[in-house]
């Protein structure tokens, strides 16, 4: 079966990236579409996304919005709209390079063929595959990890992964309206919520490699979101079950592109 497959990349101010890996992904085998999500980038990338629309009409999308609304609501707005065109397979992944597109495969092969719902590109699954980052930072992603693991039970390794395959019933499961977070903590809300509502879920080892082009968008607000967020989310999951997502209308935050 031909299942059909979405990824999602937020962007701003990606526009030495975001040329590039259009490329990569429209050459991969499987028909992969893409979905660029613009916050505003006042470089110009969505000009390079329009512009690349020519070339892949039927696979090549654009959402702009008007601001930096955040890497969450830029997700979220992206899931509405798979859900609404009928999409199979759903995937998060950065417009820079950290990762790998070819790692796509892998992670749509976790769910498709071996029949996970929900698959994660784990830096730490295998040890520590980061390659560039600064000690310092590849210290605090792993203890952040560890954190999470020990506040919550969530039984991942690389809770803060933002490289991901859902099925798309993971994304009808979930009540997107209630994913509270925006930042850094958003990646680790929505694994925890796909495992306490009992999704089935794979990490996939995958090679993270540190941005070579543009600039990060990490800063301390987002991390300190992280540190207190999971303990709002263990706390919430006690007083507060969750359970299936049953509403079938999806609204999408901004107009269809």
């Amino acid at each position: 079966m031909d299942h059909r497959k979405l990824v999602i990349i937020p962007t701003y101010n990606e526009i030495e990236n975001i040329s590039d890996m259009i490329q990569t992904v429209m050459d991969l085998e499987g028909n992969f579409e893409l979905l660029i999500i613009d916050d505003g980038s006042p470089d110009g990338t969505a000009k390079v996304v329009i512009d690349l629309q020519d070339k892949f009409p039927e696979r090549l999308h654009l959402v702009q919005r008007k601001g930096k609304l955040g890497l969450g609501t830029a997700y979220i707005n992206g899931f509405k709209w798979a859900l609404r065109k009928g999409y199979d397979y759903i995937f998060e992944m950065d417009a820079d390079f950290s990762h790998n597109p070819n790692d796509l495969i892998s992670l749509y092969k976790a769910c498709a063929e071996e029949g996970f719902d929900m698959s994660i590109g784990s830096r730490y699954i295998t040890g520590v595959n980061v390659v560039n980052w600064p000690m310092g930072r590849v210290l605090m992603s792993y203890f952040a990890s560890v954190y999470v693991k020990f506040i919550t039970g969530l039984p991942i390794k690389d809770a803060t992964a933002g490289f991901k395959c859902y099925h798309k019933s993971v994304l009808q499961g979930i009540n997107l309206d209630e994913i509270r977070f925006i930042g850094y903590a958003f990646q680790i809300e929505m694994k925890f919520t796909a495992w306490k509502l009992g999704f089935q879920i794979k990490e996939v080892p995958i090679i993270f490699t540190d941005r070579t082009k543009g600039t990060s968008k990490m800063s301390k607000g987002i991390f300190k979101e992280a540190v207190f967020g999971v303990i709002w989310m263990k706390v919430k999951s006690i007083f507060s079950p969750y359970r299936i997502n049953q509403t079938e209308s999806i609204e999408l935050d901004s107009p269809l592109k």
